[in-house]
């Protein structure tokens, strides 16, 4: 089973932007000495807790900070950006990082609607209607093959043309599961926030695959809130603050990411403990045999190819430690491996 990291560079309370780029750095250079496949990095924006507002810089260093794991985005929210510029930078990174760079696309913003609109300078932008075929200019420009009368046939993305990293769909719900086996591209699901629809969409991409090119079968990526401690109670302590965080951004208060101080000595309800047991609901946060048991189960039922881990904990080294635990529970790897078919 290939393992990969999806980060965000969490900020913690206390701690600024570069604290944070800095300890992905870490992380992902820590991750690569395990021997997991790749490492991957969000693109969100207007959030006090997530420093990872520009992927494809964050790429960059983190392939430059590294030698072997393949690097990339999960994901760049593509209506955010026009597919040229997308096909131009990660050509760039490509050409920097030959083999290594994997481009996954997203069709959320990523954010609120006014920041989306910021991002996008047209208010006619903000619909995702238009995916696939933002999706088929990008690759039109990585590939070509646009139609003889198409406006955009004579403009080469300079790099980027005739050197497209593997392309990766994105998904929390059918809709991108359904595009993707229908273009026959490999999937990653976002199982960490929306497990009720990961059996559903990944049924969907199966049945709706179709051969191509780029895969001759399905692959499936599923990611998923990990956290393993040498006990299942450090675990939660360590959970903690993520739940707390995602708490305020549901009441439209996005904050730092706590610390496990500050989440301990928040006044938790009922109502508050109920939905953190509901967003905890099919994820793996524990010590070892908890999390075994979890994800083996997980594993199981979603027939996985790959699993993507996300572990949001705001002391570094307790996640350092997750990943050192978590690589134990599948064994040794020497290099990078996993579909990587461009």
């Amino acid at each position: 089973m290939p393992l990969s990291v999806l980060d965000l560079a969490p900020v913690v309370a206390g701690c600024t932007p570069a604290d944070a780029l800095r300890a992905t750095r870490r992380l992902a250079q820590h991750v690569e000495r395990l021997g997991f496949t790749r490492f991957w990095l969000a693109e969100h924006h207007g959030m006090p807790g997530v420093a990872s507002s520009a992927p494809t810089v964050i790429i960059a260093d983190v392939a430059a900070a590294t030698e072997r794991i393949r690097v990339g985005s999960g994901g760049v929210m593509l209506p955010n950006h026009p597919p040229l510029v997308v096909a131009e930078q990660f050509g760039t990174l490509a050409a920097l990082h030959p083999g290594r760079i994997d481009l996954g696309l997203g069709r959320a913003p990523g954010t609120d609607q006014m920041t989306a609109r910021a991002l996008r300078r047209s208010a006619e932008a903000l619909s995702d209607d238009d995916f696939p075929q933002q999706l088929g200019e990008l690759v039109g420009f990585f590939r070509g093959g646009f139609p003889e009368d198409h406006p955009y046939r004579a403009i080469k993305a300079v790099p980027g043309y005739g050197e497209a990293p593997p392309i990766w769909l994105l998904g929390s719900s059918g809709y991108s599961a359904q595009l993707a086996g229908l273009l026959g591209l490999p999937f990653a699901f976002a199982h960490h926030f929306m497990a009720q629809n990961t059996l559903p969409a990944l049924e969907l991409y199966r049945r709706s695959f179709r051969p191509s090119d780029v895969l001759p079968a399905p692959y499936a990526m599923v990611a998923a809130q990990v956290i393993v401690a040498d006990s299942d109670e450090e675990a939660q302590r360590l959970a903690a603050p993520t739940a707390l965080s995602f708490l305020q951004l549901r009441r439209n208060n996005p904050i730092p990411l706590p610390t496990v101080e500050q989440a301990a000595a928040y006044e938790w309800t009922e109502q508050d403990r109920a939905f953190v047991a509901q967003r905890q609901a099919g994820q793996a946060i524990g010590g070892v045999d908890t999390v075994r048991s979890a994800l083996a189960t997980l594993l199981e039922q979603t027939a996985a190819d790959e699993l993507m881990v996300t572990t949001m904990v705001p002391e570094a080294d307790a996640r350092l430690h997750s990943m050192t635990l978590l690589r134990g529970l599948f064994g040794e790897a020497d290099l990078p491996q996993g579909c990587v078919a461009a």
